[in-house]
């Protein structure tokens, strides 16, 4: 049985890939953080009762600020395989917070290389490096393609990723970085501008509801469902030597496509509903990121399978579903969703 670390657990990447290795017949650990209130709607379906000898998924408490921590999980847990998918991921929120965007972000991924290379467990590494990365750089992105990063998070994610092909290079370690362009479902978090889109439209709907606010509606990205894009991460760990990959669909579709999409599934005119909001719009925009997944194909074998209108549908339906189920006073309401 292989055993897998993922930091990150509790999020939407981290959920999906959980999921993906426990279906794999791996022993999956995972890292969280202290929180006073519960945080771990999006693994409650895969967590089972510690009393249980046939339990095969754990959750640790520690924190990729605290390298004392790290160091001990991995004495104690010993993976093959490790995904570093924690992060301070909010594009926007990291021009507000800067120093702990790149604290968790970029230091965090070196305190999680070191304590790799330190405790010298011989684990396969994983690092979530992001599209964000390439910022002002013409699309489409690929592998080759010169970073120009744009936020606070696009340059610790690309301090996290020079960090991992420097510790490949220097230590020999097989340590892959996956160039993911944006993965969205039904579990993103609520304040990524997909899952907002999705969630109002369910609300306006339903009448509780009136406007949107969004900020820049020309943005253009390469969408896909989130799912899909961990089954390449467990793909990189696989191959016999250590590369990098963008992972995406190849398509670009801007913010107002998406909303005009999610409007148009519930027979609702965006333009009516959609308002503009400054506040939301970025200090330095990065207009379009569009991946090149050619190499991804041709080495990995991987395609996306869910297209651009599929996944709005998704996470439009799964918005209004659980809507339905709160308004109904149905408990279900506040379980994490199966999408």
């Amino acid at each position: 049985m292989k055993r897998a670390f993922i930091t990150g657990v509790t999020g939407q990447d981290g959920s999906y890939l959980a999921e993906f290795l426990l279906e794999k017949g791996y022993e999956v650990h995972g890292l969280k953080r202290r929180s006073s209130s519960f945080n771990t709607g999006r693994v409650d379906g895969i967590y089972a009762d510690l009393h249980k000898h046939d339990n095969r998924f754990f959750l640790h408490f520690a924190d990729l600020s605290d390298a004392s921590s790290l160091w001990k999980l991995l004495y104690d847990i010993r993976p093959e395989e490790i995904y570093n998918l924690a992060a301070q991921s909010h594009v926007r929120v990291s021009f507000d917070i800067p120093e702990y965007t790149a604290d968790i972000t970029a230091t965090g991924a070196l305190r999680l290389l070191e304590a790799v290379r330190q405790t010298g467990i011989k684990a396969r590494f994983y690092q979530a490096s992001s599209s964000e990365m390439f910022g002002a750089a013409p699309a489409p992105q690929s592998e080759e393609t010169r970073f120009h990063p744009r936020s606070p998070y696009a340059c610790s994610k690309l301090f996290a990723h020079s960090c991992t092909v420097n510790y490949r290079e220097s230590y020999d370690m097989f340590a892959c970085c996956g160039i993911l362009f944006n993965h969205e479902s039904p579990r993103r978090g609520e304040t990524f501008v997909t899952r907002k889109i999705a969630r109002a439209v369910a609300h306006i709907r339903m009448g509780l509801e009136d406007s949107l606010y969004l900020g820049n509606l020309d943005a253009r990205r390469d969408w896909g469902y989130a799912r899909e894009y961990v089954e390449a991460m467990w793909m990189m760990l696989q191959l016999d030597k250590p590369e990098d990959f963008a992972i995406g669909t190849g398509e670009t579709h801007s913010v107002r496509e998406f909303a005009e999409q999610a409007f148009a599934h519930v027979g609702l005119d965006w333009q009516k509903h959609v308002r503009f909001d400054a506040r939301y719009c970025r200090p330095a925009e990065v207009d379009s990121l569009c991946a090149n997944p050619a190499k991804a194909r041709r080495v990995l074998g991987w395609h996306h399978r869910v297209g651009f209108e599929g996944l709005v549908r998704r996470m439009v339906d799964a918005e209004t579903e659980q809507l339905k189920l709160q308004l109904e006073g149905n408990p279900r309401a506040f379980a994490r969703t199966a999408l």
